[in-house]
């Protein structure tokens, strides 16, 4: 589990006239698309699974490589607050999991992915999806019965409450379903899993994530290869990120990396 988080001590003039101009998460998002020859990727998925018996998916090759470049850049691993940016010390990615038969959807965190392997996080991942879905997740279902429960301008006040309690005064109360830091780094969806190959998510201000990323369905498109145009296998991932925290320095690196 992550420990306390440590104030970011150092700010651009920029990065302080952003947290100054925006609040809330849904007015600084800013959305990009990066295409990439899925077929190496493929090929490792294959390998794996081939060698080690665990269903590895692109989205635990995606969300491993995700980890690897945020911990490259440490002041994109952050989440704000009412005082200021506040540094994360390890890469926790909350990969959301579909429910019911995909009617509803929740998730589940993995702590420090950047020191783990693809097929770490998918055995980690498989065991809490697992967990989840047949209702053996003793956090998630004190939290599904109590928004269950409430009507919505009560559950509107309940995320209030927890958003203060974990993001403001960075509290840890898993007996309350509200563990510290709950959904970590950045969120990984798949959106591939309902025939999309491209589609954009919103970012969630309870999780205070700066990046969410979602994964298409591999399509064939033309690239050019050695000078020629050939059909390649191609992943499309869509990014949403926090404008506060992130700009086009941060994503293109992030992207290149």
């Amino acid at each position: 589990m992550s420990g306390p988080l440590k104030r970011a001590k150092t700010l651009s003039s920029w990065r302080k006239l952003a947290l100054a101009n925006w609040r809330d998460p849904v007015d600084p998002t800013v959305y990009g698309l990066l295409e990439l020859d899925a077929g190496p990727a493929l090929a490792f998925v294959e390998a794996a699974r081939a060698s080690t018996g665990v269903k590895v998916t692109l989205t635990h090759l995606v969300g491993r490589a995700v980890a690897l470049a945020i911990a490259e850049q440490p002041d994109v691993n952050a989440r704000i607050s009412r005082r200021g940016i506040l540094l994360r010390d390890t890469v926790d990615l909350f990969f959301q999991v579909a429910t019911e038969g995909g009617r509803d959807l929740s998730g589940a965190k993995v702590d420090q992915v950047e020191s783990l392997s693809a097929v770490e996080v998918a055995r980690l991942l498989a065991e809490r999806a697992e967990a989840i879905r047949s209702r053996r997740d003793p956090q998630f279902e004190k939290t599904r019965r109590m928004m269950s429960a409430l009507p919505v301008p009560l559950v509107r006040l309940a995320l209030g409450v927890a958003d203060l309690l974990v993001n403001e005064l960075d509290m840890n109360l898993p007996g309350l379903g509200l563990p510290r830091d709950p959904f970590g780094s950045a969120m990984i969806t798949n959106v591939a899993s309902f025939g999309l190959s491209t589609g954009f998510a919103p970012l969630v201000p309870m999780s205070r994530t700066p990046i969410l990323l979602a994964l298409g369905a591999v399509e064939s498109k033309p690239a050019v290869v050695d000078g020629q145009v050939v059909a390649r296998p191609t992943l499309t991932l869509s990014a949403t990120f926090d404008h506060r925290l992130m700009d086009g320095y941060q994503a293109g690196r992030l992207a290149q990396a």
